[in-house]
């Protein structure tokens, strides 16, 4: 079966919100067991989980313009491991911000190209109140990544 890898610094509500719709979307009811759906904390998810999944859905916050530190240990933790073993996975991403999510977006594509990850959707920038279509965006996010692994 098939392992998406969701991957998260989730300190905020907001940010556990976005997380909580992203999984629903992943585990919708039409894909249920087809793909394992694993959630693991940024400063908990390792090389090995990383290795062992077939895609990733990666979420954060966007702290002073760049991603949350938490975030970039995971991914300077798992970078080399999976380095030229993880290439063309696909790949999602939502980011919070008060107001400025760009860095933070343009740091994390940066780093996952240079994994060879591929985006399956657009990175998913939420910098208004979260709302209906916010949560509809991130359940269709974690649904178009777990079905990408099918």
């Amino acid at each position: 079966m098939p392992r998406l890898l969701v991957v998260h610094h989730t300190a905020s509500p907001a940010t556990r919100t976005l997380l909580e719709e992203v999984l629903a979307g992943a585990n919708h009811p039409d894909l249920e067991g087809a793909v394992e759906v694993v959630d693991r904390p940024a400063l908990v998810a390792s090389a090995v989980e990383t290795l062992e999944a077939d895609g990733y859905l990666l979420g954060c916050p966007a702290n002073i313009g760049y991603m949350a530190g938490a975030m970039k240990h995971y991914l300077d933790t798992v970078y080399y491991p999976c380095l030229g073993q993880t290439d063309g996975r696909p790949l999602g991403l939502w980011v919070h911000g008060n107001d400025d999510t760009a860095g933070a977006v343009r740091a994390l594509t940066a780093i996952t190209g240079a994994l060879g990850w591929k985006l399956a959707a657009e990175p998913l920038s939420v910098t208004a109140p979260i709302d209906a279509t916010t949560r509809a965006a991130c359940r269709d996010l974690g649904a178009t990544l777990a079905a990408s692994l099918l």
